[in-house]
């Protein structure tokens, strides 16, 4: 019987410096599972959410139970989990190699930190170059305050084990993403204090009728793409505001 191939692309496709493969790599060196969690300062239920999510995008389980030894047993990588972190280590060096290439020939006229979208393939058609500004953890749930480039400022609520596995902390850039479908975009004022209220004009050349797709510029270079969520045509330039809720906030660091 022939094992399924491992697929690092997936794996590793998003994050190379990802915390889910720090806490592989730790638990290679130290036999453990908690232990790898404690010396990561993560708990040990983010580090068993880091092992689940990476095994279903390998394909092929990455840690197996190891027997014997002075705690009485622990945790040991698989060939496919030794095999991923030297596809990590060699990705990793090419990446430093090939942006130390576009820094030297760019210079400062592109946008490093949202160069991160090139290497995602999503159907999250919103994808905005932000800065972590505050985290505020509540029971379970961690709420992250981003601020986009133009001074406006997005809320991400997550769980607190991605919270802890993003390795999330104040000036870190990052880039928010979030369906079209969950922005609504409306003439209407929002609630006194309402979170992710983005204001902005409407772009196209035609009327926008309720219900369908609309194209906002927040700034001179930040486009938001919604849907007309009132109930008359939006025309190009007017003002509006653009809503989205917390949880529909996914938040993606670069490499």
């Amino acid at each position: 019987m022939t094992s399924s191939p491992l697929h690092y692309t997936q794996a590793l496709g998003h994050e190379v410096t990802d915390k889910r493969l720090d806490i592989l790599r730790r638990i290679g060196e130290l036999g453990s599972i908690s232990e790898a969690a404690r010396s990561a300062q993560v708990s040990y239920k983010a580090a068993w959410q880091s092992l689940e999510t990476l095994s279903n995008l390998a394909g092929a389980p990455l840690v197996e139970k190891a027997v014997g030894g002075s705690g009485g047993g622990g945790a040991r990588l698989t060939q496919a989990g030794i095999q991923l972190l030297e596809a990590a280590e060699l990705l990793e060096q090419a990446r430093s190699t090939v942006l130390l290439t576009i820094e030297q020939r760019a210079g400062n006229a592109l946008n490093m930190t949202g160069l991160i979208g090139l290497g995602l393939r999503t159907s999250m058609r919103n994808q905005l170059p932000c800065t972590v500004q505050a985290i505020k953890h509540g029971a379970g749930i961690t709420r992250v305050t981003l601020a986009l480039p133009h001074g406006a400022i997005l809320v991400s609520k997550i769980t607190r084990e991605s919270a802890e596995l993003l390795g999330l902390k104040p000036g870190m850039s990052a880039l928010a993403l979030c369906k079209a479908t969950a922005v609504q975009i409306s003439t209407d004022p929002p609630p006194p204090n309402a979170p992710n209220a983005l204001q902005g004009q409407v772009l196209g050349a035609t009327p926008i009728e309720p219900g369908h797709e609309t194209a906002l510029r927040l700034s001179k270079h930040l486009q938001l793409i919604g849907f007309n969520s009132g109930t008359s045509m939006l025309q190009a330039g007017q003002t509006v505001v653009a809503t989205v809720d917390e949880a529909a906030v996914v938040i993606a660091l670069p490499g």
